[in-house]
């Protein structure tokens, strides 16, 4: 899967919210996604990326103006439509990725923790995005609202994606009928986790599996798998217990689609320390064990692949850009960076070396965003 394949031609729908800008919209979003792509972080750093890399931007863009001021990259973001710009992303990724058959999809939230402006009674911004572990790219994201929840933007970002055969998995957040019944919709199956935010529901599947150990699953349909891990020290096993029969269960506690059950036991050991938890999930899928297990194991891609390397890699939490829209545009293009840097397979080195390479090497950064000269 080849890097851009031309990423700003998926963006040429924005509208410039300037009457008569000296600087076109083009060239505003090529400046700031390169300059990201080479480590900038801010508005300050784009613009001095872009005075830098003058002669370079001037091989596939006019730059009548010159480079804009960081006031500019900011009024420009602060201003752009970011539900629009959230739509392009999200064709993009379509374009790139017609078919999700067969793999995971994680549905999980970020909050981006300096991004409020409490003198204004805002609260910091929290996206909800779409991410595909496998393929190590993120698919699409929303942001909650200013009142509301996950609950109401899980269905908004599930009902814009092509999920058709994938496993979509969402915590406990997203154990909701109505977002089960959206993601069966879409041909899609689901793997929900099930913790007290649904108090019947889950008191009636932790008694279930309870008693059901008691007496050996004697009496219980079900199919069983286990991992272990080793790592640093420290031993993980996972046992995973799996069950179609859901006669009990009422029908109040049922989501559209729902044909199993899962407990899941962790045991970790260190030393002598050992502790253990259990986790329940409710699941469309039939009892394919390897299967679930694997969608659940997957889920925490999210976390691991796409949260923690925008904090880690671009700084994401430490950004205190708030004006307008700004927030909101500035993670998706950090999400869009991401995605092109996971999308090249020709370096073997990590995010932060990538984007080193990016700005050491202008045919590499061309290459990734995939440039034309005019």
């Amino acid at each position: 899967m080849n890097g851009a394949c031309g990423v700003l031609p998926h963006f040429a729908t924005l509208e410039d919210p300037r009457v008569g800008a000296d600087y076109p919209l083009e060239e505003v979003l090529l400046i700031a996604l390169a300059g990201m792509l080479c480590g900038a972080e801010d508005w300050v750093g784009i613009e001095e990326w872009g005075k830098a890399n003058r002669e370079w931007l001037g091989r596939y863009v006019l730059l009548r103006q010159g480079i804009p001021s960081h006031d500019t990259f900011g009024r420009v973001f602060a201003s752009l439509d970011a539900a629009r710009f959230e739509h392009c992303f999200i064709e993009w990724m379509k374009a790139l990725c017609p078919s999700l058959d067969g793999l995971e999809v994680a549905v999980d939230g970020k909050t981006v923790r300096r991004s409020h402006a409490r003198r204004l009674g805002r609260r910091a911004i929290h996206m909800v995005s779409a991410f595909a572990d496998r393929l190590g790219l993120t698919l699409g994201q929303v942001k909650t609202g200013e009142k509301s929840n996950e609950i109401t933007a899980i269905p908004v970002l599930l009902e814009s994606l092509l999920l058709k055969g994938a496993v979509v998995t969402i915590d406990a957040m997203g154990n909701q009928s109505a977002i089960a019944s959206k993601i069966i919709e879409g041909q899609a199956d689901y793997v929900l986790a099930v913790k007290d935010n649904q108090p019947g529901q889950c008191e009636a599947i932790t008694e279930f599996f309870k008693e059901a150990e008691d007496f050996a699953y004697a009496h219980v349909h079900h199919v069983h798998h286990a991992e272990v891990e080793k790592n640093h020290g420290r031993i993980e096993t996972r046992r995973y217990v799996l069950t179609d029969q859901l006669d009990w269960l009422e029908p109040k506690y049922r989501h559209p689609g729902m044909r199993s059950i899962i407990m899941v036991e962790a045991t970790r050991e260190i030393g002598s320390e050992r502790s253990c938890e259990r986790r329940y999930y409710v699941s469309s899928l039939a009892p394919d064990i390897e299967r679930v297990s694997r969608a659940i194991r997957r889920h925490w891609g999210v976390e691991n692949r796409l949260h923690w390397c925008l904090d880690m890699a671009f700084a994401e939490d430490q950004c205190r850009v708030r004006s307008g829209n700004a927030a909101e545009n500035l993670s998706i293009l950090r999400r869009i960076v991401l995605n092109l840097l996971r999308l090249d397979r020709s370096l073997k080195v990590g995010l932060k070396n990538r984007r080193l390479v990016a700005g050491w090497k202008p045919d590499y950064r061309a290459k990734l965003l995939g440039l034309q000269p005019i």
